[in-house]
């Protein structure tokens, strides 16, 4: 009997891409998709890895490990382990387990290797029904794209096309053997509740359900692509040289219009969809907020502020004014806390006079008194400075100070004093490589 699936089906899932990373559970679908892979390995010259992420969570993880390392021995495919600690983050159980599943592939992959994943059409038509429940708008109904750019590379999803049916009748007709999860059996788990009482019911009725589905998902993608085709140059447009996104010109859209340029903008940033209300709390909370405040919302460890008529993206970072850095002599690189960077001095930069040897080098995140800033006659205190130079208050705690003794030398990127200045034959340059 022929099998419900041949190799060269998901060779165009592939996309051309030859080193693969393989994210390995022991279960049906991704055994299949290695077994799958390793009969065109030859064919489509194809360099195989498999990884095996241990959670911890169930009580057979180590026997699944060795299952997963056997298999891989006897088919001929290097294999990896990594083990994961799960913190009780407060995100459940199960997203805490995916984002670190997907954070120990990601350190785990090559330079040039696009990870595969064996999500399938009943995975997709989950996916959707998920969505359904969000209450997700075209790019949550979208569910699963075949590729998704990741870790400077892609996933691919060469199973989306086939239901499990087909897998199981592929693993039996090549007697594959495999691991069964005991947890996929506890429908306290939203997915395991579709899985086990939801989907079986509408197959039942409709038995291509799972299809119509992922037709239906593919559908919504194609609507989005289409939108961010269009949107792009307005987006473009309206979003400044640091990835701002200036207000002026979205007080005129329609509410739709700009609700659609918005949530663009959080994927500019690689920000997690805000639901339809967060959005509309951005527009009125922060975006229409009166002048002279200083509104923010809290996304994660980011949040939205407004500063000089456009939104930022801003990474939370504590304060650091009560933060003094010695910086010994030879003045290698210099770590900051909270992933500011490092400061260094190079070969360009802000031109400074070198420290004298009785002046201990220092950095710190605020200065107090009047500040003669080179280049001005008068002194001002540092809160007019940052305030006239147009710095954003979130970024007046944590740009870097550069202090000679007590002395204020320079503002790292920003300005120098004039008690810093160096002569042109005779001076220092400082640069200041910021996080991203």
């Amino acid at each position: 009997m022929k099998p419900s699936i041949i190799p060269s089906d998901i060779l165009p899932a592939l996309r051309g891409h030859r080193q693969l990373l393989v994210a390995l559970s022991g279960g049906l679908d991704s055994t299949v998709l290695l077994h799958l892979l390793c009969q065109l390995r030859n064919e489509a010259d194809l360099t195989l890895r498999a990884l095996y992420v241990h959670h911890g969570i169930s009580r057979y993880a180590d026997e699944w490990l060795s299952h997963c390392q056997a298999l891989c021995q006897r088919w001929q495919v290097p294999f990896i382990a990594r083990r994961v600690h799960l913190t009780d983050s407060g995100k459940g159980t199960e997203a805490e387990a995916r984002e670190k599943r997907y954070q120990a592939l990601a350190e785990s992959m090559l330079p040039g290797e696009a990870l595969i994943t064996a999500q399938h059409q009943d995975d997709q038509c989950e996916t959707l029904l998920l969505a359904l429940k969000r209450g997700s708008g075209p790019a949550g109904l979208s569910a699963m794209p075949g590729e998704l750019a990741f870790n400077h590379s892609v996933i691919l999803r060469p199973l989306l096309g086939f239901s499990r049916q087909q897998l199981e009748a592929y693993a039996r007709h090549h007697q594959l053997s495999w691991i069964e999860d005991d947890s996929n059996q506890d429908d306290s788990y939203d997915r395991n509740f579709l899985r086990l009482r939801i989907v079986p019911l509408l197959r039942q009725r409709w038995p291509y359900f799972a299809r119509s589905a992922a037709r239906s998902a593919a559908l919504c993608a194609e609507q989005e692509s289409l939108l961010d085709e269009l949107l792009a140059e307005q987006l473009r447009a309206v979003t400044g040289p640091d990835g701002e996104l200036q207000l002026a010109e979205l007080h005129g859209m329609s509410h739709v219009r700009r609700a659609a340029l918005l949530r663009r903008w959080f994927a500019l940033h690689g920000a997690v969809m805000p639901a339809r209300d967060a959005l509309r709390r951005v527009w009125d909370e922060v975006a229409m907020s009166r002048e002279d405040a200083s509104p923010r919302l809290r996304f994660g460890e980011h949040e939205v502020r407004r500063f000089r008529g456009a939104l930022w993206w801003v990474a939370l970072r504590a304060s650091q004014r009560q933060t003094v850095l010695a910086w010994p002599a030879p003045y290698g690189p210099l770590m900051l806390p909270e992933g500011l960077g490092q400061v260094m001095f190079a070969a360009s930069g802000m031109a400074v006079r070198p420290p004298r040897e009785d002046e201990p080098v220092s950095v710190r995140f605020q200065a107090s008194g009047m500040i003669h800033m080179a280049g001005r006659p008068h002194g001002r205190t540092m809160k007019k400075l940052w305030q006239e130079l147009g710095v954003a208050p979130w970024r007046r705690e944590t740009t870097p100070l550069l202090f000679y003794g007590e002395q204020l030398i320079a503002a790292a990127g920003v300005f120098v004093t004039r008690e810093g200045q160096g002569e042109d034959d005779h001076c220092w340059y400082l640069r200041w490589q910021a996080a991203q």
